[in-house]
């Protein structure tokens, strides 16, 4: 499950941190998602875009994009006392998908960013998480000036499995960001308890 104890000399406490994954398409506030949640200064690999890059990464409805994810960013947050997540964003593009394996080694779960002006661009880190039996939670980033949907809308278009939680949230927020994680560490919890009690049923 992505997790490590530790405990105290005094044996007074037992630590437990967990690895989760923040993936979705280009541009859809990874890097703010992490940043806005992070109670240490997140570690971020971002470059600038590049003329050579725009022929590649689809820039559409992130004009004012400059600068994209080419390895991962990390961040931590303490969701109550001995619980904490160690928060690995993934990079968007096609071409650093070959990263995705290694991030996901050991992660509780992830949570797939969408953006509803290009609900689309999350669809491979849905198949990539189904597929793989990654418990993740969709993330709607609700963007100024975008069409507002309903969690029940996102999940019948994107065709999730039922019971996938989708969460509306604002991803510069740290409130919002917080409660994403909550949301996931519960349905993480009940996928792997449940898939526990079929191995020994």
């Amino acid at each position: 499950m992505g997790s490590e104890y530790s405990d105290d000399k005094a044996g007074q406490t037992s630590a437990l941190a967990l690895k989760i994954l923040v993936a979705g398409g280009f541009g859809v506030g990874k890097t703010t998602l992490v940043g806005s949640v992070s109670e240490i200064r997140p570690l971020r690999t971002e470059e600038q875009l590049s003329q050579a890059g725009r022929t590649v990464d689809d820039t559409g409805g992130v004009d004012r994009k400059t600068t994209t994810t080419v390895a991962m960013d990390f961040g931590r947050i303490t969701i109550r006392s001995g619980l904490s997540l160690y928060l690995f964003g993934t990079p968007g593009q096609d071409r650093f998908w070959f990263l995705w394996d290694e991030l996901s080694l050991g992660a509780l779960g992830a949570v797939v960013l969408a953006d509803t002006r290009r609900l689309e661009d999350c669809f491979p880190a849905v198949d990539y998480f189904e597929h793989r039996h990654i418990p993740f939670v969709v993330a709607v980033n609700c963007f100024a000036g975008s069409r507002a949907y309903g969690a029940h809308d996102v999940s019948r278009a994107l065709d999730l499995d039922r019971g996938t939680p989708v969460v509306l949230c604002d991803a510069r927020d740290r409130d919002s960001g917080k409660e994403v994680l909550v949301r996931l560490v519960e349905y993480a919890g009940r996928m792997h308890t449940a898939r526990l009690l079929d191995t020994v049923g």
